[in-house]
């Protein structure tokens, strides 16, 4: 009898780890696919940049392609916030399925826009409405998917089945990055411009609606009593827990600063300042992604061991410590050996963040505000911080004072620092594993109420 009931428990724990993985590849799909559209409009912009903005030269043309790009950027916090407020009052599953959409949408628009020699100036208009709705939805993706992510996985799990966000988060831009490599191999530079540019935008579509696909059955993680909550949502309900918010907010600006710096910033840093080749430059950067992809789910398993505020810690510590002496070691080598060595030091320390930054976030942050707490802290200081990141950098380099952007990455690293020893620890303190008690912990006298 004995051996039937063990039987049926494990049976039963087979189909609640098959759930729950199935939830898990449902909700990071689309986190997939929202940042391939994202980052291929700057891959390609290149080619549809002549096609909008016909006027001047490439340089110009690029930094009103840039400017738009930037656009997506700023609409985020928007996002964050719409988002956040929908998946905390009306739950988890119809955000994720209205994101999606959205990035369906502005994708497809792309696509199919018009050029400025059919509409004149209407043309980059249109551009900008689409660009927009991309940005607005990739803003509200990652609170929400950070949120459920966090409320699917198993107790003593949730760092390692997080941290497949950021796997979707790199993989989006690794995979348009190679289908931007497939396309320049079957097409010539004028048919890409032409009408091959348009190609990854309707994949992108078409993925999105795989995505949707995947996300009409996943369970819904929120309550209908938390839903009703009056604060469920709401900027006064997410004001009653600003400390934790504040802290959020330093942690993901040093994280987004560092991490746009290690990445996207990479390939242009090594060509500029070290002179690398260009095509053994995006070797290295691009070898250099995808191991970085690889090793997150170690670093989300990892946490689940040594707790999250170490990691944390761990992260922010090496990091102002390290990342002046890294950058300038990395501008000075031409090896592209031992460049993607430097590189992956960089990238190993900061997975210490990127490995668990939607749960860890979502764990100081009750059930009624997760979402809406999550998506807007993140969403602010990414555009602050990590969309302007090369910005910065270029505009220092240009003033002749590269090596201060190194300082300005290190100090807000000090900041993230400071945030991780304040930061409760939620083993004993959050709102997931521990008894709620983040507020006091920050400081409050008045004890919440458990998520």
């Amino acid at each position: 009898m004995s051996d039937i009931t063990a039987t049926a428990a494990t049976g039963d724990d087979a189909a609640d780890r098959r759930r729950r993985i199935m939830a898990i590849v449902g909700s990071s799909s689309g986190n997939l696919v929202e940042w391939y559209d994202f980052y291929c409009y700057a891959f390609f912009a290149l080619y549809f940049a002549p096609v909008f903005f016909p006027a001047g030269d490439s340089t110009s043309q690029l930094l009103n392609t840039a400017a738009v790009f930037a656009v997506g950027f700023f609409m985020r916090p928007i996002g964050g916030w719409l988002f956040g407020r929908i998946a905390d009052r009306l739950g988890r599953k119809t955000s994720l399925m209205i994101s999606v959409l959205m990035m369906c949408s502005g994708s497809l628009a792309i696509a199919v826009l018009p050029t400025y020699a059919t509409v004149g100036t209407l043309a980059p208009v249109l551009l900008v409405l689409a660009r927009m709705v991309q940005g607005l939805s990739v803003g509200g993706e990652y609170g929400t998917s950070a949120t459920y992510m966090s409320e699917v996985a198993a107790k003593g799990q949730r760092g390692f089945y997080a941290s497949f966000q950021y796997v979707t988060l790199i993989g989006g831009q690794l995979l348009a990055s190679l289908v931007l490599v497939v396309l320049q191999g079957l097409l010539t530079a004028e048919q890409l411009t032409a009408w091959g540019w348009r190609i990854p935008f309707v994949i992108g579509a078409l993925a999105a609606v795989v995505a949707l696909f995947l996300r009409r059955s996943l369970t819904e993680t929120m309550r209908e009593e938390n839903k009703d909550s009056k604060d469920s949502g709401t900027l006064a309900g997410l004001f009653k827990h600003w400390r934790a918010f504040a802290v959020v907010f330093a942690f993901t600006a040093g994280g987004s600063l560092a991490f746009y710096t290690l990445t996207t910033y990479m390939q242009k840093y090594i060509v500029n300042t070290a002179h690398m080749d260009k095509v053994v430059a995006s070797q290295v950067t691009t070898v250099a992604l995808f191991v970085y992809m690889v090793i997150q789910p170690f670093f989300g398993w990892l946490s689940d061991r040594i707790g999250r505020k170490t990691s944390m810690i761990l992260f922010s510590g090496l990091g102002m410590v390290m990342i002046v002496p890294l950058m300038l070691a990395i501008g000075a080598t031409t090896d592209p050996v031992l460049s993607f060595g430097l590189i992956m030091i960089g990238l190993v320390v900061i997975s210490f963040y990127t490995g668990i930054s939607g749960i860890v976030k979502a764990e100081l942050f009750p059930t009624q505000v997760r979402a809406l707490g999550v998506g807007l802290s993140y969403a602010v200081a990414n555009s602050v911080f990590g969309g302007t990141a090369e910005a910065v950098a270029l505009w220092l380099k240009r003033a002749g004072a590269e090596s201060s952007f190194f300082w300005y990455v290190a100090v807000m690293l000090a900041v993230a620092f400071v945030a991780s020893l304040l930061m409760p620890n939620p083993k004993r303190h959050g709102y997931l594993d521990g008894d709620g008690t983040v507020e006091e912990a920050l400081g409050r006298k008045t004890r919440p109420a458990l998520a």
